[in-house]
């Protein structure tokens, strides 16, 4: 069925200005001289959102006009222009035609109803991006709104070739008019299921059911006042005021969970009002695929898998933009030609797949493609020729590193720009969408020839989330749910110390451990009482907040768990939102306002602090040695400890997520050592070193098994597959792996 695009057209109406008024903001502040790169960044993000929107919908003149605006803020962002004031009029030009067309596109709802380009304002733009532009265009407008006058454009007589423009109803207010009553003996009509609502009325209504889940916090309080105020009683003031304090507490309680049920209700139905399915945005996607792989001489196919699955309407709105960059990105980079598809053995017909499905309180969304996969070699050059990092960091980045990279602003693969790809604008907006914006998380999974699929896991809302509150030297702080791993006790003695840097074992990988009071730089002992409470909950051992971010690891140790339940987390003031380190604040009983950390933020931190203490502990030996080790972990934590252990002694290292990945790398290469673990997908640590003996390459190579198994039977297995060692990951020593490995080596 032929998909309707102009139901689509009020969406890119609201987006549209709401990226004009990021448009005219950002003009104003290059004009004032305060601008700086982030600004300009933030222009050419509009503009090209812009683009890409009204290019779906077929609106050439928008597209157009967009298209050489963002050229021109592309020369102000690598530098090859200037802002000047006869620049920044041109410019306030282009968004003021910009904003009469979208304006005209409103009043009409009618895709047709838009002018022709302005010639003399592109070409005026045009000139610009060259650097020719001596004086503005004798145009005093580029572009004239169309104004409904008689006899024009609302004159179907006037255009006989045109068809009719639909009716695209504005969203009001229901018109509610009683209706007579039915004649005697006439079934009843079936009242209607359906009312429209303004959505800032549904806004209104989803903040003050916030405010109500905020004040319930207070109530929950006061029966922690009245615990105090009983146990106070029954000392000084005899058993029976202690009694009836008891049922006044007990009867205040039942109001309390009664109150707690009438407003998890109020708060699931309320959300339901405002939930849209994501066919929203995945139809007039697939339509977007179909047309790009047109352009680009690509055959695609487009298949679309849950299209009923909802989410929050505020969720939509702000998801379009990074899915249209994953498709823009999926065709133009990661499906081939059907040329090269052929060479391949590949059928000529590529396929994208856009998948929704729901997981618990979450919705996972993948787009997928079978395309050739992300050349990671390609991503490592071109980011060391682009200054990004240096050659000898390219040439030891982990392959999940490398694909951080896509990330970072202003990189792209492409060797030249076209109005597709090579700007350098993308994958930093999906980022950014989805780890700021809409509180989700983003994983990429890719292999060379077989295709890539970016995962992206979201909430149902932001309207209210699961936050656990903990404490730290008596401060209190936020952590939002999807990044919360675990949490769990472990004793003092289940400690190791690894590569200058303490960590614990979990489920067979190693966990980093970091105090939170260390990574955020508070204080030691704020004060005798903080410090005595933590001396004897230190007795019961390390209480630790497992942090995951994509397949990172950290565990921060923290005093105390606070609390964990639905709060509502309020975004920071204006001037402090650019602050990394904090998502918002969330309110507590006690009406305090309690930071929510962000947990890649912390991650971040903790990295920078891990490569400092590797620079150290490299520096202290002075060897370097020739030999090359692969190291083969699905656990990206551990993989990245041992290579900090043997890259300090000198030794060159290559990692691989699997055992499959191990062998495929071991055979590509030629390494002077094999470290392996034993539990991984696709291939195990056993069957890998049973493969590598089988080669001649490797058959007296040192192979080592670490691994958390420490039954006699594994051992045994692992000698008898020709492992040439086996740790056992709960005894580690960094000194005893390198002085095994250097006996191995002769």
């Amino acid at each position: 069925m032929a998909i309707d695009i102009k139901k689509f057209v009020i969406r890119f109406i609201e987006e549209a200005r709401d990226h004009i008024n990021r448009l005219n903001d950002g003009l104003s502040t290059l004009e004032s001289g305060s601008g700086d790169a982030e600004v300009i960044n933030t222009i050419f993000r509009s503009a090209h959102t812009i683009k890409g929107s009204s290019r779906m919908l077929k609106l050439v003149t928008i597209t157009e006009t967009a298209h050489k605006l963002e050229d021109v803020m592309g020369g102000l962002r690598d530098g090859s222009l200037q802002f000047s004031p006869t620049l920044g009029q041109l410019l306030y030009r282009a968004v003021d035609a910009l904003s009469g067309l979208v304006d005209t596109l409103a009043e009409n709802n009618d895709v047709t109803a838009l002018p022709a380009p302005d010639d003399i304002l592109c070409a005026a733009l045009t000139q610009a991006c060259a650097g020719q532009l001596s004086q503005l265009p004798s145009t005093p407008d580029a572009v004239t709104p169309a104004v409904n006058e008689p006899n024009q454009a609302n004159s179907a007589v006037d255009k006989p070739n045109q068809p009719i423009p639909p009716h695209i109803p504005a969203i009001l207010p229901a018109q509610t008019k009683p209706a007579p009553p039915p004649p005697l003996g006439e079934p009843k009509l079936k009242t209607a299921e359906t009312v429209r609502v303004r959505l800032s009325k549904l806004d209104e209504l989803i903040k003050l059911m916030g405010e109500v889940v905020s004040s319930h916090a207070r109530m929950r309080q006061r029966l922690l006042d009245i615990g105090g105020i009983e146990r106070d009683l029954s000392e000084n003031a005899g058993p029976d005021a202690a009694s009836h304090l008891h049922q006044f507490a007990q009867l205040l309680k039942d109001d309390v969970q009664a109150q707690e049920a009438l407003m998890d209700e109020l708060h699931d139905k309320t959300l339901l009002m405002r939930m849209l399915p994501l066919s929203i945005v995945f139809e007039p996607a697939a339509r977007m695929v179909r047309e790009l792989a047109r352009s680009l001489g690509k055959q695609v196919e487009c298949a679309v898998i849950g299209t009923e699955i909802e989410l929050d309407r505020q969720m939509i709105d702000k998801l379009a933009d990074p899915i249209i960059h994953l498709i823009r990105n999926a065709i133009d980079h990661g499906l081939e030609t059907p040329e090269t598809r052929l060479a391949a053995g590949k059928p000529a017909q590529g396929k994208l797949t856009l998948s929704a499905r729901q997981d618990g309180s979450w919705v996972v969304i993948d787009v997928s493609d079978d395309g050739g996969g992300i050349p990671l070699a390609a991503v490592r050059e071109k980011a060391v020729k682009k200054g990004m990092i240096s050659a000898e960091k390219g040439a030891a980045l982990s392959d999940q590193e490398a694909i951080d990279l896509i990330f970072l602003p202003g990189f792209s693969t492409n060797s030249i720009i076209t109005d597709m790809s090579g700007r350098g604008v993308g994958m930093d907006v999906v980022k950014q969408a989805i780890l700021d914006d809409l509180q989700g998380v983003v994983n990429v999974e890719t292999r060379l020839g077989a295709g890539t699929t970016f995962s992206l896991r979201l909430p149902l809302s932001l309207a209210v989330m699961r936050v656990l509150l903990v404490e730290v030297d008596g401060l209190p702080f936020g952590f939002t749910a999807q990044y919360v791993g675990e949490l769990l006790r472990l004793p003092s003695s289940a400690m190791l110390t690894v590569a200058e840097r303490n960590a614990v074992i979990i489920r067979n990988e190693f966990v980093p451990v970091v105090p939170l009071s260390e990574l955020l730089r508070i204080p030691a002992h704020l004060n005798s009482a903080v410090d005595s409470a933590n001396r004897s909950k230190n007795d019961l051992g390390m209480l630790l907040l497992v942090l995951r971010v994509r397949n990172e690891k950290i565990a921060v140790q923290v005093d105390e768990l606070l609390d964990e339940r639905d709060m509502v987390i309020k975004p920071l003031p204006e001037h402090m939102r650019r602050l990394p380190l904090v998502s918002g604040v969330v309110t507590t009983g006690k009406n305090e306002l309690v930071s929510v950390l962000h947990a890649p933020a912390l991650l971040e931190m903790a990295r920078r602090a891990r490569t400092q203490a590797v620079r150290v502990e490299a520096a202290s030996h002075t060897e370097e040695s020739h030999y090359r080790v692969l190291v083969v972990d699905d656990s990206l934590n551990t993989r990245e400890i041992e290579k900090d252990v043997l890259e300090a002694y000198g030794y060159h290292v290559t990692l691989a997520e699997d055992g499959l990945d191990g062998l495929r790398k071991a055979m590509d290469g030629d390494f002077d050592a094999v470290l392996t673990d034993v539990e991984m997908p696709n291939m195990d640590g056993f069957t890998l070193t049973a493969r590598l003996r089988q080669e001649e390459k490797y058959r007296s190579k040192p192979i080592i098994i670490i691994t958390s198994r420490e039954k006699e039977e594994d051992k045994r297995r692992g000698v008898q597959v020709g492992a040439d060692a086996y740790i056992v990951k709960g005894d580690f020593d960094q000194s005893g792996l390198v002085d095994t490995l250097r006996a191995l080596l002769g």
